[in-house]
């Protein structure tokens, strides 16, 4: 038996290196802290991986906490939701259309048909910084018509 156990833990330590080297190669974990310190950090990170932001999945995966956005249907949308799109440069068009396709990759975004009748349509502009695009957006006006959760997150005290 002893020897099925170290197989099992030398697996685990080989998808924990593995971690380490793929998502933790940009942490800076505080070299004050002790060896031992810096193993069980590492070792609560791997543990809860799921749970921060990773270039796969850059808004953390936890299961169970998905929020649902409902909008109210019953009074028209202005004109201010509904705006034709900017025109852009072919090196912009294709960062937006990276930038979309991981959205929808990522569950974010969803790709609606001609007859949903969807109404909303707000333009977007693609930023830049370091050769690195970031789609922006302006959606304020569409929270008024957004649907407010009327049950709140409970206090730690309460649950």
């Amino acid at each position: 038996m002893p020897k099925q156990i170290s197989v099992i833990s030398s697996v685990k330590d080989i998808y924990k290196e593995e971690f380490v080297a793929n998502q933790l190669i940009e942490a800076h974990i505080n070299p004050s802290l002790s060896p031992k310190m810096s193993h069980d950090l590492i070792d609560v990170l791997y543990t809860y991986k799921n749970a921060f932001a990773s270039n796969n999945e850059p808004s953390g995966n936890i299961k169970g906490n998905e929020v649902d956005i409902t909008l109210n249907i019953e009074r028209t949308y202005p004109p201010v939701l509904r705006r034709p799109a900017y025109p852009a440069s072919p090196r912009a068009r294709e960062a937006l259309e990276k930038n979309i396709q991981e959205l929808i990759q990522l569950g974010v975004l969803r790709k609606v048909g001609h007859n949903e009748e969807i109404e909303v349509t707000k333009p977007v502009i693609i930023a830049w910084h370091n050769d690195k695009s970031r789609m922006v957006g302006a959606f304020r006006e569409l929270n008024t018509y957004t649907v407010p959760d009327r049950s709140p997150i409970p206090r730690i005290k309460e649950t």
